[in-house]
Formats: C-alpha cells, sequence, structure tokens
C-alpha cells in the first residue's frame, strides 16, 4: 500500500503517490476508463487525487466527482487549482483577482460534488493583481470552509516567500507548492526547494517521468510508438515534444535500465521513485489512461534509492538535466 507523507508543517497527511487528471479526463480517455483508473488508484491505497478547473476545460473535474462519488469523504485529500482561463473565456475568467477566485472556487466544488477541497492551489502567479488581492480572496474560501489549505504552482522562491508571508498575516496556512520536477528537469532544486524548506512548504510534483520520457519507451532515432503521448495532438504532444527534441535526451534515458533492473523495478517505477528521494517533496502526481499503469506506478511507493546509485543516475543524465532556477521564471504566464 501506499505511505504517506506530512504536506508541508501541517497536520495533513497525503499519500506520496498522488492521483492525477490532467491531459486524461475528459480529454484523452472515455469516461468509463477514467472512472476504472481512479478505481485502481483507490484499490493501490492512493487517498490523494488532484484535478485543476482548466483541464479539459472543467470537464475533468467532474469526472474525477463523478468517479469519487460514494467514497467517504472525510478518507480522502481532494486538491484543485485556479488561474487559468475556463468557461467562454471573457475578461474576468482567468487569473488570481478576488472575483475570479470567489466564482471559481464554488464551480469546481460542484464538479467534484463535495463541500470542500482539501487544497485550493494557484495555478500561476498573476503578474496582473495585486498578491495581497489574491491572499486575501484565498483566506476568505479557507474561512468559509470551502477549502482547508491553500497551496501554490510554479512560484518562483521570491513569490512563495512573499505569499507565505501575507498568509501568515491572514492566519491561513500556504503549506504546498507544485512544480514539474523529474530527474531530467530539476529547476526547482536551487532555491525553490530550500526557501520551502525554510518556510513549511512542501512539493506535490508532476511529470516526474518526464511526460513518459523516463519509461524507456521512447528510443534513440527511432519513430516515436503508436499511441503514445507523443502522438496526442490534444495537448501531450505539445509538451513531449520539448523533451525529444533535446537529442541527447534518449541515448541517456536508455542507460537508466540497469539501475531499475539492479533494484528490481521498472523505468517508469525508478523515475517516480527518484523524485520521492527529495525528502521535501511530499508526493509525486501520477496520471494514467489505463489501470495497469497506475498498478504498476505506485510500486515507486516505499522505494530507497542508495546513495551510489543516485549517483550513478547523475553521471548518465549528465547535462541532459535542466537545472537553471531561471526556468521557473521563464515558464510563467505574462501579464494577463
Amino acid at each position: 500500500m501506499v505511505s504517506y507523507r506530512y504536506l508541508g508543517r501541517s497536520g495533513l497527511k497525503i499519500t506520496e503517490i498522488t492521483y492525477g487528471n490532467w491531459l486524461t479526463h475528459g480529454s484523452q480517455v472515455e469516461n468509463d476508463t477514467a472512472k476504472a483508473c481512479v478505481r485502481a488508484a483507490l484499490d493501490a491505497g492512493i487517498t490523494s487525487f488532484d484535478t485543476a478547473d482548466v483541464y479539459a476545460n472543467t470537464k475533468a473535474e467532474s469526472v474525477l466527482g463523478e468517479a469519487l462519488k460514494g467514497e467517504r469523504r472525510a478518507s480522502l485529500e481532494i486538491f484543485t487549482k485556479v488561474y487559468w482561463p475556463t468557461g467562454p473565456g471573457g475578461a474576468n475568467d482567468s487569473g488570481l483577482s478576488r472575483k475570479h477566485i470567489l466564482e471559481s472556487i464554488d464551480g469546481s466544488l460542484k464538479r467534484l460534488k463535495t463541500d470542500y477541497v482539501d487544497l485550493y492551489q494557484a495555478h500561476r502567479y498573476d503578474e496582473s493583481t495585486p498578491l495581497e488581492e489574491t491572499m486575501q480572496a484565498f483566506a476568505d474560501v479557507v474561512r468559509s470552509g470551502k477549502a482547508l489549505y491553500i497551496g501554490v504552482s510554479e512560484w518562483t522562491a521570491d513569490q512563495i516567500r512573499a505569499g507565505h508571508a501575507l498568509a501568515q498575516d491572514l492566519g491561513v496556512h500556504l503549506i504546498s507548492n507544485q512544480p514539474q520536477y523529474s530527474a531530467l528537469w530539476r529547476v526547482i532544486e536551487g532555491e525553490v526547494v530550500p526557501t520551502s524548506a525554510e518556510l513549511g512548504i512542501s512539493q506535490i510534483v508532476w511529470s516526474p517521468v518526464a511526460q513518459g520520457v523516463l519509461t524507456g519507451k521512447y528510443l534513440p532515432d527511432k519513430p516515436v510508438p503508436a499511441g503514445s503521448r507523443a502522438t496526442d495532438e490534444k495537448g501531450g504532444a505539445g509538451f513531449i515534444g520539448r523533451i525529444l527534441a533535446r537529442r541527447e535526451v534518449l541515448p541517456r534515458v536508455q542507460k537508466l535500465r540497469p539501475v531499475a533492473d539492479e533494484l528490481g523495478i521498472s523505468m517508469a517505477q525508478l523515475a517516480v521513485a527518484w523524485v520521492l528521494q527529495n525528502e521535501n517533496v511530499a508526493s509525486a502526481i501520477i496520471g494514467a489512461s489505463r489501470p495497469e499503469q497506475v498498478t504498476e506506478n505506485v510500486k515507486a511507493s516505499g522505494v530507497v534509492i542508495p546513495p551510489e546509485l543516485l549517483k550513478r543516475i547523475d553521471t548518465v543524465l549528465g547535462d541532459s538535466v535542466v537545472d537553471d532556477p531561471a526556468e521557473t521564471a521563464l515558464g510563467a504566464p505574462g501579464p494577463r
């Protein structure tokens, strides 16, 4: 069964594997398959589920809410996010204004079929809204009982520090950041992780298998596998294409196979286990288009990678690793 970790400097425990439905529910897979994946997650001991209002333009939240219907609410940890445009894309249908936050939480709760979420996250930093307005709105969401804790996603170290200070002044708990993190993408290690550790904030990381690249199924100088994420024109191909465009990556990833073999685990399990070796990581988000993918990937929970193998992974991946802290700000949206 999946192990639990505390989220930040709070009393909330979450499973160290979180089931997420970005790029899958409401878009890539049929609803029956999505529900089967959620059932596989529950059967494996996962109780933490991550989604966002923007995923499939709100459909992903609805699918997850339906899939979790009938489960004991107090036994689940449900996370969602707000920032990106939803609905018809009107002038106030995006960002972190008070209007958008307070309207969005109500929509998310309705779709998720719950009275509250355990964690409500700012999906990106909003350059166009005063941070004081954003944090006050989040504080009001918490005080209304619609969220228990707040978090952020892909904020820089300075933004996290400023948001945490305001949250403290308002008497609410900012306890998490949700960044991209994998053995190939380590941009949070230099600044975000040290700042978060100091402030009592954990990471809930997305794309621990680098959009599937770290599974080893993409081979150097070979066509991408039929039916893989790299062939999905609904969104998956664009994200993974940026990694595949770096020609040095795939040959190095194949050299990780002996490490996985030595540990007796799959390449995907190695990738998920690798991010969980970072003590500031509370949970790794996995997605799935088939229930068996969930069953296999949760086996990364509890795996310990010895220091000598961690060093070998670093050596093997070498200069294919992206670790510049500036990448977080470079990937952020500009003013609305």
